[in-house]
């Protein structure tokens, strides 16, 4: 099923509530948490996660580009989210971290930046409910899409099916009108947009537009026939 998670770092911080209602229709909200260690930028915790999970129904994912996630994930279920992602090059127990997130009631997910290989958390996918394939360089919004990601969606999606896993594949960093079908072809079935969905004049049919391209991508996926892995 395909999900459209507009991300308010492309919003006006100043008008989140306003922001979140504009985006009716999406799936998600994806919410950058970044702390200027992991990643250069700086944005927000969780004291405007709290105030936005009241502020909307639209369910929260939090992406948490920061260090020790291990110690603050925890605080973002309790802040309202309803799905957090962990970074695998900032997480010292990523088992232990996941299953902490699932026990306190929300869905975990682990990102990967661009140059981390997929095939070494192939044994720690069935504890994840996501797993979210970076795009872009994590820490800043309105970055090209880098299409050599394309083949490690591939392969994290071929994992996942050798697995019988029933997990999602997220893509984030440089998604649009002209890249999302590729992504949906090479198997995600999740894509965060920002400038493309909060730099339109309609971000809620923005958002209606980039899940139809998406749906009809992954159809023409699944009637493909297939070709041996290389």
């Amino acid at each position: 099923m395909v999900q459209i998670n507009p991300s308010i770092l492309s919003a006006d911080f100043a008008r989140l509530a306003d922001e979140a209602e504009a985006v009716r229709g999406a799936d998600w909200l994806h919410v950058d948490v970044m702390d200027s260690h992991f990643v250069p930028n700086l944005t927000l915790g969780t004291p405007v996660v709290e105030a936005l999970s009241k502020a909307t129904s639209t369910p929260l994912d939090c992406h948490l580009m920061i260090d020790e996630p291990d110690r603050w994930a925890p605080q973002y279920v309790e802040a309202g989210a309803g799905s957090v992602t962990f970074h695998a090059e900032a997480a010292a127990a990523p088992v232990r971290l996941a299953r902490e997130i699932k026990a306190l009631g929300a869905r975990a997910s682990m990102a990967l930046k661009p140059a981390t290989p997929v095939e070494q958390y192939e044994d720690l996918l069935p504890e994840l409910d996501m797993l979210l394939v970076m795009t872009v360089e994590p820490g800043f919004g309105g970055q090209a899409f880098l299409d050599i990601m394309l083949p490690k969606i591939r392969r994290a999606r071929r994992l996942m099916d050798k697995h019988g896993l029933q997990m999602w594949l997220q893509v984030d960093g440089g998604v649009s009108a002209s890249t999302i079908e590729q992504c949906a072809e090479a198997g995600a079935d999740v894509f965060v947009a920002g400038s493309s969905v909060y730099g339109t004049d309609d971000p809620a049919a923005a958002v209606q537009a980039l899940r139809e391209q998406a749906e009809e991508a992954a159809r023409r996926a699944a009637d493909a026939p297939s070709t041996p892995s290389a």
